[in-house]
């Protein structure tokens, strides 16, 4: 607990937010009256002890803030557990490097039911504004698709109307919000196969790939969402540099979806030759706003999984660089297999 005190300290004095300074030992330094507030202690109580005692799930945050010390860069917790004089209290944190020797360690009080319904809010109000935007796209659609005589083009004017009534749909559903999933028997390759022909039609530098399983049942879900899901899990491969996706289907026999084991599932890979999912990033990597790119809004793959959950599913993810593998699992009821 030696050294100086960097001088941007002096400015957490007035600051609403709670910080402390942690020194490289990862003792805490200082506390601002902020943070003195929200942890429900005294002036001293926690100054000189170790930051793992403030750590409810040990060692996260003081992995986190090794992590913060050695790289040089700021590492951020999302809704993270802490200890305090009044009980276990969940926020995000960001541990930002000062120096050499220390680091500060800002605290964001989980504020989720009014973050949620200011996000909510603003979907639905993104929602109606773009009802007149996609149907101007739809009508410019509908007329290169009358004028366009080579079958590609004519193809791929048909896609973008397609997508266009795809977030026509979308929007309806968020103007709507709290709509139940609408389900219909489906056969998965035609959701898959879309979202081959429009990965392609996003670049050429993408080879795609198909390794379908024929014996797959039609199953019961709702093909917009789904088809949502899988377009994220494209778009995320293609952010990571993949220059090949595989897509793949397979029956799988005893599947395991949380903590129930179903008779039958039918699983989506989505297969990806690109950077791979970031080691610091594995553990949070479906919740939201979580993303490894300085640009992204870290959506995606938490709306993907959502999607799995809404249709008593799963999403999983196995991960390496230059090989990395996304799972959907979907059950398959008895109806849908005697069909």
């Amino acid at each position: 607990m030696e050294g100086a005190v960097p001088a941007v300290w002096a400015l957490s004095e007035q600051c609403a937010t709670p910080m402390a300074l942690v020194d490289r030992g990862l003792d805490l330094r200082a506390l601002n009256p902020a943070l003195h507030e929200w942890l429900g202690s005294g002036a001293r109580a926690w100054r000189g002890e170790p930051l793992a005692l403030l750590d409810a799930r040990p060692p996260s945050l003081c992995e986190a803030a090794s992590r913060a010390l050695a790289d040089e860069r700021r590492v951020w917790l999302r809704e993270t557990r802490l200890r305090t004089a009044i009980g276990d209290r969940v926020a995000d944190l960001a541990l930002t490097p000062l120096d050499a020797d220390s680091l500060l360690l800002e605290v964001a009080p989980a504020t989720e039911p009014v973050a949620g319904a200011r996000l909510s809010e603003s979907l639905r109000g993104f929602a109606h504004e773009v009802r007149g935007p996609l149907a101007g796209m739809r009508g410019a659609a509908q007329l290169l698709q009358r004028r366009l005589d080579a079958p590609e083009l004519h193809e791929l004017a048909g896609l973008v109307i397609g997508e266009v009534d795809r977030l026509s749909a979308l929007s309806e559903r968020l103007l709507h919000a709290g709509a139940k999933p609408r389900l219909a028997r489906v056969n998965v390759h035609e959701i898959v196969e879309r979202v081959a022909a429009l990965a392609s039609a996003g670049t050429q530098a993408l080879q795609v790939r198909r390794d379908y399983d024929p014996s797959l049942p039609a199953v019961r879900i709702d093909a917009d969402r789904v088809l949502q899901a899988l377009l994220n899990l494209a778009r995320n491969a293609l952010e990571a540099g993949a220059r090949e996706l595989v897509l793949r289907t397979r029956a799988e026999h005893a599947a395991r979806i949380g903590d129930q084991v179903v008779r039958l599932a039918a699983r989506i890979d989505v297969a990806d030759d690109g950077r791979g999912v970031p080691a610091e990033l594995a553990d949070t990597l479906f919740e939201p706003l979580v993303s490894g790119r300085a640009d992204g809004s870290g959506l995606g793959l938490a709306i993907a999984r959502e999607i799995a959950r809404e249709h008593g599913g799963e999403l999983g993810h196995v991960s390496r660089p230059g090989a990395t593998v996304f799972s959907l699992l979907l059950p398959v009821v008895d109806d849908e297999v005697r069909a």
